[in-house]
């Protein structure tokens, strides 16, 4: 078995159609259809179906593609540990970031990284939770940057603590709240309460906040994007409880207003984590040196 059959099977397991397969792989459809061949036949079971004009992976081949992801990736990973073990000039720098994180916290960093290693591509895949999970057991990505209220496999996955991300309640310009030096969380049941979607971290950590002090807000609106979530605010559609950092613009320009709460202190932690077993690259590991000495480099808007 070589490593261009795998290859060759992750790409059509993603396209499901050989003639696209074979463009993507700058080679011909019988080409495609050997590597295929010679791939069920290394393993002795059908790795896809054709039913009518479709096609299909079987149960074997779904199986398969976890591990051939991680084989793949596993390679091309040693490949750049190994070009970026005589210097930093080329290589790429791949890691995967939750929205937050990736929009805001990130670009001062990275912005220094690119200018001390300009050699160093950088890949950055922001995404969901769950899918930056996946592309982590994979070896799609290096490591993640998410934050801590997002579970992980403690027993395969190493988390650090490298930022402490404040979150604050923000409410538009000409609020009754605007002026108010600080208020109490019974006062915001009275307002809608623009919120992200059940199952994202933040809204289940500011959620379980609410509960210690006995507060449910059954007024609540749902946007799964920050920005969006600002636009609302910004626009009267309710307040919301967001990152400090992620709203400093706003603030300093006067189309936000942030306000205390009264007693009730939110902070989330902002990890980076890694697999326990995984060799980082000379890259990552130049990244995750520049996380640690971070305070110095995250730059306010």
């Amino acid at each position: 078995m070589n490593i261009t059959k795998l290859q060759t099977f992750l790409t059509l397991a993603e396209c499901l159609n050989f003639t696209e397969a074979a463009e993507q792989l700058y080679c011909s459809q019988p080409a495609v259809s050997m590597q295929i061949q010679g791939l069920e036949h290394d393993f002795g079971v059908p790795l896809f179906d054709r039913v009518g004009k479709k096609l299909y992976l079987t149960k074997q081949g779904e199986q398969l593609k976890p591990y051939a992801e991680q084989i793949v990736n596993l390679l091309q990973s040693a490949k750049e540990h190994l070009q970026q073990l005589g210097s930093l000039t080329y290589g790429t720098l791949s890691f995967g970031a939750s929205n937050f994180v990736g929009v805001y916290l990130l670009p001062a960093m990275l912005g220094h990284f690119n200018r001390t290693f300009p050699g160093i591509k950088i890949n950055m895949n922001i995404t969901s939770s769950r899918q930056l999970i996946d592309m982590l057991e994979t070896n799609k990505v290096e490591f993640l940057i998410i934050s801590d209220q997002i579970p992980v496999d403690e027993t395969r996955m190493q988390a650090v603590t490298f930022y402490q991300d404040e979150l604050v309640l923000v409410v538009k310009a000409d609020h009754r709240l605007a002026h108010e030096e600080e208020c109490s969380l019974e006062e915001l049941t009275a307002e809608t309460m623009i919120l992200k979607p059940k199952k994202s971290a933040t809204r289940i950590y500011l959620e379980s906040k609410f509960k210690e002090h006995g507060i449910s807000f059954p007024s609540d609106m749902e946007i799964s994007n920050l920005e969006a979530i600002k636009q609302g605010v910004i626009h009267g559609l309710g307040v919301s409880i967001v990152s400090k950092f992620a709203v400093q613009q706003e603030i300093k320009s006067g189309l936000l207003v942030s306000v205390p709460i009264k007693g009730v202190a939110l902070q989330r932690g902002i990890d980076y984590v890694y697999l326990k077993n995984k060799h980082l690259s000379p890259a990552a590991k130049q990244f995750i040196a520049l996380l640690d000495r971070q305070k110095a480099l995250i730059a306010s808007p």
